[in-house]
């Protein structure tokens, strides 16, 4: 899941994305409202966590921005601000939730899943099936053939956006731009130290390379 932070308090902003990223979370950070607005826009995220007072353009204009273009993406508002009229024009702008500063981070990360199950839940189901292999993106649990798999933050990221596509090819690029942040300039190859990871955890016939192309997962044969 790639998440968008757009945050004007750069250590909050960092605290943040550390935490979710720990989670398993592909983060961007933006620290004003028109980087963040173009960011959002050129980008595909799964989800934004916004700041009402930005420099640039504050966060009531860029959702609204957001939301007069066609973008659904759920937004999580941020404020210093404690007021029913605050929420309510954050809301009323088209954000999906509001969180008061200051926050709990488990709160924050509460509020984040919960707006990622309502979203699945528009027609993208949070359990995926593959064969014998579940992948429970609202509980974040693996199991194949009855038994669970226990894998870390990232290995389910990568595992989880497979088994969104099962079926089609998927390159070694895509899952960096879906696992990883946009800042990211390390060894591509790293997605194949993950397939291999994978492999041996959920055992195998699941994931296949198809050569020059990427990897698909499939359901065995037989």
């Amino acid at each position: 899941m790639r998440v968008l932070i757009v945050e004007d308090e750069k250590r909050l902003a960092r605290s943040l994305a550390q935490g979710l990223t720990a989670e398993g979370f592909a983060v961007d950070v933006a620290h004003t409202g028109t980087d963040g607005l173009h960011r959002a826009t050129e980008g595909s995220y799964d989800l934004l966590i916004l700041d009402i007072m930005l420099p640039g353009m504050n966060g009531y204009r860029v959702c609204a921005a957001l939301r007069a273009a066609g973008d659904e993406t759920p937004i999580l508002m941020l404020t210093a601000k404690d007021g029913e009229y605050d929420e309510a024009e954050g809301l009323d702008t088209g954000a999906d939730d509001y969180l008061t500063k200051p926050f709990s981070y488990v709160v924050l990360v509460a509020r984040v899943r919960a707006l990622l199950r309502r979203r699945g839940g528009r027609g993208a189901s949070p359990e995926l099936r593959v064969g014998d292999l579940v992948v429970d993106r609202a509980a974040r649990r693996v199991s194949r053939a009855g038994l669970e798999v226990a894998l870390t933050a990232k290995e389910f990221t990568v595992l989880a956006y497979l088994a969104g596509r099962a079926g089609e090819v998927v390159s070694k690029a895509e899952i960096l731009d879906h696992g990883w942040d946009f800042a990211y300039d390390g060894d591509p190859n790293i997605v194949e130290v993950y397939i291999s990871a994978l492999r041996r955890k959920i055992g195998p016939g699941l994931i296949t390379t198809v050569r020059g192309a990427g990897y698909r997962l499939v359901a065995p044969r037989g």
